[in-house]
């Protein structure tokens, strides 16, 4: 006797349930894709690069901070975020240590989220305008109004004040 596996009902219940199950799981997929996607890329999707700049800031509406320091940044006043986000900028006065500016993500309190980094992509030895450009994962921070922080890197002495950054309001989705 040769078994037929369409032939038993069993199995066929079973390979209609398989199916109804992957057909949904495809459909929660393709509902949250940004999130499955970056699961599965190592490079930040094309649409999450924020790349608006090479042209000097036109409105500093709301930016905080030593905000005339900032030549251009790809992150407008006010922009909406989310997911993992590459953005570029071109800051002036001595930011940068041995190449890296810090990042933060602040709440409205202006208590740090999170802390990241970015890198200087032109000559950083100097006080003149410096490229940097980096990369921040939003997935995992409380949705609402924060500032995104660009703060200059002086490990020498944090506690003395000498600190400067400047602060550009965002909205995290």
């Amino acid at each position: 006797m040769q078994d037929n596996f369409f032939g038993s009902k069993l199995n066929s219940i079973l390979l209609l349930v398989l199916i109804i199950l992957v057909s949904g799981a495809i459909y929660i997929m393709l509902q949250n894709k940004e999130v499955y996607l970056n699961v599965f890329q190592k490079e930040v999707p094309i649409e999450n690069v924020v790349d608006k700049i090479q042209e000097p800031i036109q409105t500093r509406d709301g930016i905080l901070g030593n905000k005339d320091d900032l030549v251009s940044f790809s992150i407008l006043p006010y922009t909406k975020v989310h997911g993992i986000l590459s953005y570029r900028g071109v800051i002036k006065g001595g930011y940068f240590f041995e190449g890296n500016i810090l990042i933060n993500i602040l709440d409205v309190n202006k208590k740090v989220l999170k802390s990241s980094n970015a890198i200087a992509t032109t000559d950083w030895m100097t006080i003149e305008p410096v490229d940097f450009e980096g990369n921040i994962d939003f997935r995992t921070l409380p949705k609402g109004s924060a500032y995104f922080e660009i703060h200059n890197d002086n490990p020498g002495a944090p506690d003395e004040g000498i600190g400067k950054s400047v602060l550009i309001p965002i909205i995290i989705e």
